[in-house]
């Protein structure tokens, strides 16, 4: 049986103390390392929508929140953080890749023009010199040839 002070906790708010640890430890699973603990990331990182973490349903937990990020020490928020440079490089990465895409596909369409352009140039050549040959007076005798 559960003294006075413990109180048996809901999935939910198990949920939000587990996400918590895990942004206070710095491993989140489902957020970017590095991620600052707020109340709307502990949601986050719970798998549950931020409007779900209520002062109302989860008094404790949100006191709890509220004194470990004013006793935390906060890295001075810069707009280039390590998380956004890590996505601008990807990104950047992606667009290059792309472009790097592209110009090999035109390079691979304008050498396909350039062949059919050269095939029709040699049928068309191969119909006149057939035209020019003399009309053969052989005459096969049976079988293959």
């Amino acid at each position: 049986m559960p003294s006075v002070t413990e109180r048996p906790i809901g999935r939910a708010e198990a949920a939000f103390v587990a996400a918590f640890d895990r942004l206070k430890a710095n491993s989140p699973q489902r957020l970017p390392a590095g991620t600052p603990v707020t109340q709307s990331n502990v949601a986050r990182e719970a798998g549950l929508d931020p409007s779900a973490l209520k002062k109302s349903r989860f008094p404790e937990l949100i006191a709890d929140i509220q004194t470990w990020v004013a006793a935390a020490p906060t890295a001075p928020l810069v707009p280039g953080s390590e998380v956004g440079q890590t996505r601008r490089r990807n990104n950047r990465s992606l667009r290059e890749r792309l472009l790097s895409i592209k110009e090999q596909r035109d390079k691979a369409l304008s050498l396909l023009a350039q062949a059919d352009a050269h095939i029709l140039a040699l049928s068309h050549e191969n119909a006149r010199l057939k035209a020019l040959l003399p009309e053969e007076n052989v005459v096969h005798l049976g079988g293959a040839i």
